[in-house]
């Protein structure tokens, strides 16, 4: 049984995550009025893996991982959970709203379970693919105004459920490795790098000199992706998962409205009806799944 301060500290670390992970969609959308895509990107998870790889290595004296397997497994985990799926996501964002982005990333929960009994065979039960036909349906009526105000495009929706198609993938890899005594740091410092690594050739071959200002849009953009999300944000979803990962799902409902709600506070993005019920919409479907997973495990 826990105590009250232990409660506490599990609520708050919820409400923490949730809104510095919705935090990501507004921030690169202030990070682009100042640079390319690939050029935020890189920039941001160079600070991310410096900055765990030194914690893990120099700091806490975790070894450095060894051994083929190992290696083979970071570099497709960080070619799914970050060269793609951040990637493709950065590139989303000019193209679409910031509140949209984070609506898409809260659907994560969904994919997951789909791709997985697809990816291993399982059969497809009726409450998943109602959470998908509702997920996708939420998503398509919050973006119904913003196609009209020029906050969103086909092709950015597009890209965006990619990345996310991509994230889930990383995901499902991710728990069905095995990482012997690798540090969970250590893992996620080595993953950005490599996943980083990816893009470097895109980046290089897209960079415009001209079209990049190194200016407090691009430094604020980049230090709050690298540090509070990259770093801070994953921190506080490790140690949810740890107490309940089907519990931890559940504070991905708070991303849609914290999402939304930042990018209306700094980017002046639209909130509308269409909005309220494309969110109410996403957390049902959510909400099936998470019910799905609990009754599994009864």
């Amino acid at each position: 049984m826990k105590s009250s301060v232990q409660q506490f500290v599990y609520f708050l670390a919820g409400v923490v995550f949730a809104i510095l992970w919705a935090s990501a969609s507004a921030a690169t959308k202030i990070g682009l009025l100042a640079a390319q895509p690939f050029v935020i990107a890189i920039a941001r998870f160079t600070v991310a893996f410096t900055i765990m790889l030194v914690i893990a290595h120099l700091l806490m004296r975790k070894k450095i991982p060894s051994g083929m397997r190992i290696w083979k497994q970071l570099t497709i985990y960080g070619l799914l959970n970050v060269g793609l799926y951040l990637g493709l996501y950065v590139l989303a964002m000019q193209e679409v709203s910031a509140g949209l982005g984070t609506l898409f990333v809260a659907t994560n929960p969904v994919l997951i379970v789909l791709l997985g009994a697809l990816w291993y065979k399982q059969p497809v039960g009726l409450s998943t693919v109602v959470s998908f036909v509702l997920c996708i349906a939420g998503m398509l009526l919050a973006a119904y105004p913003l196609f009209q105000d020029s906050y969103a495009t086909p092709w950015g929706i597009g890209i965006l459920f990619m990345s996310m198609l991509s994230y889930s993938a990383g995901a499902i890899y991710f728990a069905r490795q095995n990482w012997g005594d690798v540090h969970i740091l250590t893992i996620n410092g080595w993953q950005t790098l490599i996943g980083g690594a990816c893009l470097l050739p895109f980046m290089l071959f897209f960079f415009d000199g001209s079209a990049n200002t190194f200016d407090g849009h691009f430094w604020g953009a980049v230090l709050w992706l690298a540090i509070p999300v990259s770093i801070v944000a994953v921190l506080l979803w490790l140690y949810l998962l740890r107490d309940n990962p089907v519990k931890a799902s559940a504070w991905l409902f708070l991303c849609p409205i914290a999402g939304f709600g930042i990018a209306a506070i700094l980017m002046g993005e639209p909130l509308s009806w269409y909005t309220l019920m494309g969110v109410i919409l996403v957390l049902v479907g959510l909400y099936l799944v998470q019910r799905r997973g609990v009754s599994r495990r009864k």
